[in-house]
């Protein structure tokens, strides 16, 4: 069955207008069945009917004439009881209901089953036989499987006629509405651009070549105008872009080093491959590695080394054919949309006509991403069952703060988001003028408001505003960028500099948290579930050697300053602090014995634990014991509480940290928190969110961390709203039933103070 089920959907795949398709699948189903009759009908939501679309063995003339209500028939039934009905006589059914222009008199059987997907009935698909009986298990389970793979075939199919371009200007100007993953805040309205990417490695043919040396010095050649490329984008950035931000570029330039693809292209070009060849062997060898591992941040570098190689194949073919290939560019507001947007390629995009972003593969960890917010660009990643050609030139409204783009929007649709956007703007505006302003509310509760740092490898801290310190520092991402664990002395000089940076704020340091669903590139962990595996403080108790020298460099980094503080991550248990702390304290005597003999001064920093585990909510008092603070994760925690892959498209609208069970795991952790006389501090994406700083505020969090782009917009929201206020509104979401209801509460609060526009519920 499953053969056949592969071979008729494959073949309905291969044709590209969905009414042939259904037809042939219609043809098919029936032959393979030895049925008198397969039929498929089509929901159509406006007119709250079912049309019949495609049909062998029901009379032709009737395919589009027949249009059966959402309550009528047995077709009506099978969608409103969204489960197969298999009847022996369906004449004698209560809800048979007789459509002449189909001529099923002579029908008896009938079997049919809906079409569903995400919850929606898209379709009924149906089985008739003249002869009275009851169609078997084995039929009724065929038609269910062929129905659940319909429905994603009709969902692309629905998706990609209504972007197509067609002779009809009815179908040129269909709304339609796409979802993806918010990658960075913000509202956008732009014309779809999609730079030329022809020149490719996975359409580049391999080829021998007679001239090793040649093609070297063609590579070589190649490399090097890359590298003059990437350096100019780096320096085209705004200088409001934190270094460590910028420094994504970094990872460039380690693959253009000659020590890293160049030794393995040249080889490879030495044993007879042209340039190019060699380039794609040795890519889609890198590619295939990272892209095999489970962390979302890991995969994304596949994306990297795939555009950083396509640039230098279109170098090398340049330099080849002696003539420099010429790119188009943009002339009006755009949104910029590849199969897979990189940093390089976000860089080089005309800023002027940059408004937003649309990724149809990649997360909101790709480089892409984390490079879009820190320049304020809105963009949407992971946007499934489009292509970039059907985006081209296409008006597009994009909102970053949902992941929801709306292609060739109705006038009344676009005025709407365009006033939206303009509330936005003169907000930005008011927060702008107001900024380095105390963070406290207006009935006088002072918040502390702190930045999540270390995407990359340098430090974001030299941003303009770092608010109260540092409240996240990711040491992780310098163990990624390396092929070997980086030595004492190289961390040491890494947190120097970053312990420099605000030598008189707080700088929280989390070890290492890697392993598992973050693998290092040198230290390969395969499970099959990584999320729930061998990971950050697990792995680091289990190898002490590595613990003890990235704690040691820390302490060592900290000798004449009084700012550090360690973070524990992926505690569950209180024996994994009692360990850690051993260590700790044996790597502080020992670093004491060292900074004394030279005379200086080692203080002896402060001790917390993230908070991502659901386990560690029922163990607070006992943790509060062992430590100095708490740090709560709030994305760990929320994918854990509610069981959600928020990087998995088909289930990331399940994740989200507004639902009432994670608003009251979050409260419950700040008052147990309290009653043990524990600083505890936040740190998720719901901390840089207005609607969820309230909240938090309501709850008791004084101090939230988040990125710095954020920074601005949650100190000035803060000082427009009321303690009681936020206690209201808390009180509301604590008692609501879903994540939307709390959303219609938080919608209703900012409405009445006059902060619509500053965002919308949940952004």
């Amino acid at each position: 069955m499953l053969t056949t089920l592969k071979r008729i959907v494959q073949e309905m795949n291969r044709i590209p207008a969905l009414d042939t398709a259904l037809f042939r699948l219609a043809s098919q189903v029936k032959q393979t069945l030895k049925v008198d009759s397969c039929s498929i009908y089509l929901a159509d939501y406006d007119a709250q009917v079912f049309t019949l679309k495609a049909t062998d063995g029901l009379h032709p003339d009737a395919v589009e004439l027949v249009r059966i209500g959402f309550s009528e028939g047995l077709i009506g039934l099978v969608g409103q009881r969204e489960e197969p009905l298999n009847i022996v006589n369906a004449h004698s059914h209560p809800r048979f209901k007789h459509y002449p222009e189909v001529k099923e008199e002579s029908y008896n059987a009938f079997l049919g089953t809906p079409i569903i997907h995400q919850r929606k009935v898209l379709g009924v698909i149906t089985l008739q036989q003249s002869e009275m009986r009851r169609f078997s298990e084995d039929e009724e389970a065929f038609l269910v499987t062929l129905a659940a793979q319909l429905a994603l075939e009709i969902t692309n199919a629905d998706i990609r006629g209504a972007l197509n371009n067609t002779s009809s200007v009815e179908a040129i100007v269909q709304q339609k509405n796409v979802r993806g993953i918010a990658g960075s805040p913000g509202l956008a309205i732009g014309f779809g651009f999609s730079p030329d990417k022809s020149i490719n490695l996975k359409n580049y043919v391999i080829k021998r070549t007679r001239s090793p040396s040649q093609e070297i010095q063609r590579y070589r050649s190649g490399v090097e105008i890359t590298r003059q490329h990437v350096d100019s984008l780096s320096l085209r950035l705004d200088d409001g872009i934190p270094d460590d931000v910028k420094s994504i570029f970094q990872l460039y330039h380690q693959l253009l080093d000659a020590n890293s693809l160049g030794r393995e292209v040249e080889e490879k070009i030495r044993e007879g491959w042209d340039a190019g060849s060699s380039l794609k062997m040795v890519v889609d060898s890198y590619a295939a590695r990272f892209q095999a591992m489970e962390d979302p941040y890991m995969q994304e570098r596949a994306i990297d080394i795939v555009d950083l190689s396509d640039r230098i194949l279109v170098n090398i073919l340049s330099e080849a054919n002696g003539q420099k290939v010429e790119e188009k560019r943009p002339t009006r507001d755009s949104i910029l949309v590849a199969e897979e947007v990189s940093a390089t390629m976000l860089a080089e995009f005309p800023r002027e006509t940059l408004k937003g972003i649309i990724s149809i593969r990649g997360s909101n960890n790709s480089h892409a991403a984390i490079l879009a917010r820190a320049m304020g660009v809105p963009a949407v990643m992971g946007c499934q069952n489009v292509s970039p050609s059907l985006l081209e030139g296409k008006e597009i409204l994009l909102d970053g703060y949902a992941g929801e783009v709306i292609v060739s929007p109705e006038r009344n649709i676009k005025a709407e988001f365009s006033q939206l956007i303009e509330e936005e703007s003169a907000i930005t505006e008011r927060i702008d003028a107001e900024a380095g302003q105390p963070c406290e509310s207006v009935d006088g509760c002072r918040m502390e408001l702190y930045i999540n740092a270390g995407l990359s490898a340098d430090v974001e801290a030299n941003a303009d505003f770092i608010g109260s310190g540092i409240g996240l520092y990711r040491t992780e991402i310098p163990f990624m960028l390396r092929e070997r664990f980086p030595s004492e002395q190289e961390q040491v000089a890494l947190y120097r500099q970053v312990l420099e940076s605000a030598p008189n704020l707080p700088i929280t340091m989390r070890t290492l948290d890697v392993g598992g669903d973050k693998p290092l590139p040198y230290f390969p962990i395969n499970e099959e579930n990584p999320f729930l595996g061998w990971r950050g403080i697990r792995l680091t108790l289990d190898h002490p050697e590595i613990f003890l020298v990235q704690v040691r460099a820390m302490l060592r980094a900290s000798v004449g300053l009084t700012n550090l503080q360690i973070m524990l991550p992926m505690i569950s248990t209180v024996s994994e602090v009692k360990e850690a702390k051993r260590l700790v304290n044996q790597a502080y005597f020992e670093i004491c014995d060292e900074v004394c003999e030279n005379g200086h001064g080692l203080q002896r920093p402060k001790l917390g634990i993230m908070l991502e585990v659901p386990s560690v909510l029922y163990q607070l008092s006992q943790l509060a014991q062992h430590v100095d603070f708490f740090s709560v994760g709030s994305n760990d925690l929320t994918q854990y509480l509610l069981a959600v892959d928020r990087n998995n498209t088909r289930v990331a609208s399940l994740y989200n940290s507004y639902h009432p069970a994670v608003l009251a795991a979050l409260n419950n952790i700040v008052k147990q928190a309290n009653d043990n006389e524990i600083p505890v501090t936040i740190c998720g994406e719901i901390a840089g969110e207005p609607a969820g700083a309230i909240l938090l505020m309501g709850m008791g969090y004084r101090r939230l961390s988040m990125n710095a782009f954020n920074l601005r917009k949650i100190n000035w929201l803060i000082r427009k709203v009321t303690l009681e206020e936020s206690k209201h509104l808390l009180s509301q979401a604590l008692n609501s039933v879903s994540h939307e209801e709390v959303f219609g509460h938080l919608n209703d609060y900012l409405e009445t103070k006059g902060l619509g526009g500053l965002i919308r519920a949940g952004a």
